[in-house]
């Protein structure tokens, strides 16, 4: 079994850290604390970027994990700014690799979809950079269904298949089961789904009165979060979750995780206790009736298709 495999059908492997915090809201110290939590916890996959915090963010991990490189999936992601042309691609990963401190990493991504570059240039790109040895899987970020599978389809003119998706997925964004999660179980692509927790808006700290945190320091997650029935849905797991004796981010993580086709939720925080309730959820139960008390709180998105009456 290949090394993505074995990460992704182990229990730690169903899980995974991202490390935009590091550098940032994140010190040195407290980064370093989040990644001995991690490993404690059974974490191999962690996830970083050519963008997060100027670079902090690779530089850390990259010094967090040499010690026991072979021990943990790395995956990082460039194309964010510059698009994704080869000469783009090839700049940022070189930096990247230089922060990493690693030759080879084991996943990387491009970041977003660019629509003023050729998407097969792109692909070609992907296929040189593994048959050079310096990536094991390919990974694509923010893409929507039909973008995947145009990707797909250049990859196989070289050979490549594309191994990993990132999208957005929680409670309060939903969006990803029309057609993103279906569409990653039938291509046998690993869907690493981010923001579980909504932005902190599903650990309930915001319910309980102002809070300090990315909804309330980030115009862009603030307005991402705002429709009131994403406030609705946080204040019913949070009682929900009152109600088991659990926190309601241990839920809210939970819940990712179970969805049929198993993504893997990158976890993520600011400090090693905030992360703590996150991690529970690794081995929290989630029966059926309690995926579906969670899943009733925010609204199922309408699917791909108008024919209604052809639905389940």
């Amino acid at each position: 079994m290949n090394k993505l495999a074995t990460l992704t059908h182990s229990p730690a492997g169903r899980f995974s850290f991202g490390t935009m915090q590091f550098g940032g809201a994140a010190d040195a110290l407290a980064s370093e604390s989040m990644y001995e939590t991690c490993r404690a916890a059974g974490i191999t996959h962690f996830d970083t970027a050519h963008m997060y915090t100027d670079g902090a963010s690779e530089t850390l991990l990259g010094q967090f994990v040499a010690p026991e490189r072979e021990n943990v999936f790395v995956a990082t992601k460039v194309g964010f700014t510059g698009g994704a042309s080869a000469a783009n691609m090839r700049a940022q990963f070189d930096t990247c690799r230089q922060r990493l401190g690693m030759d080879e990493v084991d996943a990387l991504y491009l970041h977003r979809f660019d629509p003023d570059t050729d998407l097969r240039e792109t692909m070609e790109c992907f296929a040189a950079l593994k048959a050079e040895g310096l990536i094991r899987y390919v990974g694509l970020s923010n893409f929507a269904a039909w973008q995947v599978m145009k990707a797909v389809r250049l990859a196989a003119e070289f050979d490549l298949q594309v191994d990993l998706l990132q999208p957005m997925y929680s409670l309060v964004t939903r969006q990803a089961e029309v057609e993103i999660l279906p569409m990653c179980a039938d291509q046998g692509i690993t869907a690493v789904t981010y923001s579980p927790l909504g932005a902190g808006l599903l650990t309930g700290k915001y319910t309980r009165g102002p809070a300090d945190g990315r909804l309330t320091e980030d115009q862009r997650y603030k307005a991402r979060y705002a429709p009131g029935h994403m406030a609705r849905a946080a204040e019913g797991l949070a009682a929900l979750a009152e109600e088991l004796g659990t926190h309601p981010a241990t839920l809210a993580v939970a819940w990712v995780a179970a969805h049929p086709t198993a993504p893997v939720p990158i976890l993520s925080g600011r400090s090693a206790e905030q992360l703590t309730p996150s991690l529970a959820a690794m081995g929290h139960p989630m029966p059926p009736e309690l995926y579906a008390r969670i899943a009733a709180l925010s609204p199922t998105p309408p699917p791909a298709t108008d024919r209604i009456e052809e639905q389940a």
